[in-house]
């Protein structure tokens, strides 16, 4: 049967007419935006297998970690001199080691100290003003190798600034739940000149850092695990048909306790460090609060500060208390440190009822009183003193180390050459931390963001103490105690320029890119500025070119 020319037609037309149609309909579907970034793409293919991820997530904090060991270790044992205030802490640390007191050393010690004669110095005690911690982990060094050499007078402060790295990203890790993140963290610090230099002498402040820096993590540790905990007991006691009016008091915070010794320590190394004890005590009680009333506790807040408040203060301060008592240990068991019999001169001893304190504790407590009159006594001018006020921009850094040769034996290509060792940051590292905490804050009221919560508080237990002593002698250096917070800031912020992987593609392509040229200019800068971190032999010219600012000269 035959098919008339008409009725093919009409069904050539009615199949255009279709697919005009679907394609017209196609053009009105909305196109589904591309997420992430080309970067984002290759990443996710190398980290295709659980290994590959293991491997990531400690290869990048391990990476980082023997970064930072190369530029604190080599070349450690230059310059073979004490270097600033390694004058007192280095001999304190070996004197401590020979006698379990500082002792007195002749004039002109330093010179024979550096020289290899280390047994110069008298029985004779040394009025010290600073605790002992800090200078007994100076002495771990020099108590396997000896003191001959410079570089064990600074390994075990070496050693502690680049743990410190590897502690910055589990730190990171925690707050931002983000390797990369992480690594970024440990990078900067890793690569930073205030912590390149304080790990590459031997004073005390790194230490403050590295004992306040464990003890928030300990903090951070807590933070998880007791909401977790709360939650359970809450759960627990309504399904046994109680109303928790307050909630359970929490003794079982075996992290509480460990942050206690580890702030005790810091305390032990400087009494900056009970700051750090202060802040994150009440921290607990804080985070204690928020976490009960977000899980419907009624009475929250008496709860957190008349309930857990007594508790998280029996884990935390007497823990604290026993190690800073016992960083005093080879004071109270020998005879010889100064103020040791202070309690046993007539008229010294405690009358009424604190007669019964022993002798020993009464002279340890008129010691303290005597340090801390010294302390808020301290006004006298020195060279490279500076305002607490300029440390986060670092309006003027320590210069701790100078050296010339004018003949041509230097090492740094031409006739005269200088060595420095400065205690200048990073400055596209530092400029930008001032600012993103400036931005923290405003940030904290805005959003209310646990993580920045736990930074600023950081940062403020290490540096907001300082302003109360604006007309003291201080020094840019003792920054270093809260680095580690303004570096987390920055951090947070890098995390908002980068953005997340489920962004769209402009926004994920345009904060990679930012991300990695500010990075880029990072690792310039400090290239650029280590022989003045770490006194490398440079000409006079090359060495003038680093002062950026009049005041870093």
């Amino acid at each position: 049967m035959g098919v008339e020319p008409g009725a093919v037609e009409t069904r050539e037309e009615r199949t255009d007419e279709a697919s005009a149609h679907d394609e017209a309909s196609a053009h009105d579907e909305p196109v589904a935006e591309r997420r992430g970034s080309r970067l984002d793409d290759w990443w996710g293919r190398v980290l295709s297998t659980p290994r590959r991820r293991t491997i990531w997530y400690w290869g990048g904090p391990i990476l980082v970690t023997l970064l930072a060991a190369a530029l604190r270790f080599w070349n450690l044992g230059n310059p073979q001199t004490l270097v600033f205030d390694e004058t007192y802490y280095v001999k304190d640390a070996w004197t401590l080691l020979q006698n379990g007191y500082e002792s007195s050393w002749p004039e002109g010690a330093n010179d024979e100290f550096a020289a290899g004669d280390t047994d110069v110095f008298s029985d004779d005690p040394a009025y010290v003003v600073h605790p002992p911690l800090g200078k007994w982990m100076i002495s771990l060094g020099m108590a396997a190798f000896g003191a001959g050499d410079a570089f064990w007078w600074r390994a075990s402060t070496a050693l502690a600034g680049t743990i410190a790295v590897f502690l910055m990203t589990v730190v990171a890790r925690r707050l931002f739940a983000s390797t990369i993140l992480a690594v970024i963290a440990g990078l900067l610090f890793a690569v930073d000149g205030n912590a390149i230099v304080m790990s590459r002498v031997a004073l005390l402040d790194n230490w403050v850092m590295f004992f306040a820096l464990i003890g928030f993590w300990f903090v951070l540790l807590d933070r998880g695990r007791s909401a977790r905990l709360l939650d359970e007991r809450l759960e627990s006691a309504r399904a046994s048909g109680r109303e928790p009016h307050y909630g359970p008091a929490l003794w079982a915070r075996p992290w509480v306790v460990a942050a206690g010794v580890a702030f005790g320590a810091a305390t032990a190394v400087k009494w900056s460090g009970l700051w750090f004890l202060a802040a994150f005590g009440l921290y607990l009680v804080i985070v204690d609060a928020v976490a009960r009333r977000r899980a419907g506790v009624p009475f929250w807040l008496s709860a957190s500060i008349l309930k857990q408040g007594p508790v998280s203060f029996l884990l935390l301060v007497p823990a604290a208390a026993a190690v800073y008592l016992a960083s005093w240990t080879g004071w109270l068991v020998t005879a010889g440190g100064y103020y040791r019999h202070w309690a046993e001169e007539a008229g010294n001893a405690a009358t009424g009822w604190l007669s019964w304190v022993p002798l020993s504790l009464q002279s340890l407590w008129h010691y303290h009183e005597a340090a801390y009159g010294f302390h808020i006594g301290v006004h006298g001018e020195h060279q490279w003193q500076s305002n607490p006020l300029t440390w986060l921009v670092m309006m003027r850094p320590t210069n701790m180390h100078f050296a010339a040769t004018d003949d041509g034996s230097g090492g740094c290509g031409g006739d005269t050459c200088w060595s420095s060792i400065i205690g200048l940051g990073n400055p596209f590292i530092w400029w930008a931390a001032a600012a993103a905490c400036l931005y923290l804050v405003y940030r904290l009221v805005r959003y209310r963001e646990w993580q920045v919560g736990a930074i600023l508080v950081g940062l403020a237990a290490g540096y907001l103490p300082w302003l109360g002593y604006l007309d003291r002698t201080v020094f840019q250096f003792y920054s270093i105690a809260f680095e580690p917070f303004t570096v987390l800031g920055l951090v947070f912020v890098i995390g908002l320029v980068l953005g997340r992987r489920d962004d769209p593609y402009w926004r994920r392509e345009r904060g990679v890119a930012i991300v990695v040229i500010y990075l880029a200019f990072v690792l310039a800068i400090s290239a650029f500025f280590f022989p003045i971190w770490s006194g490398m032999p440079v000409t006079p010219t090359f060495r003038q070119l680093h002062f950026w600012l009049p005041s870093w000269s």
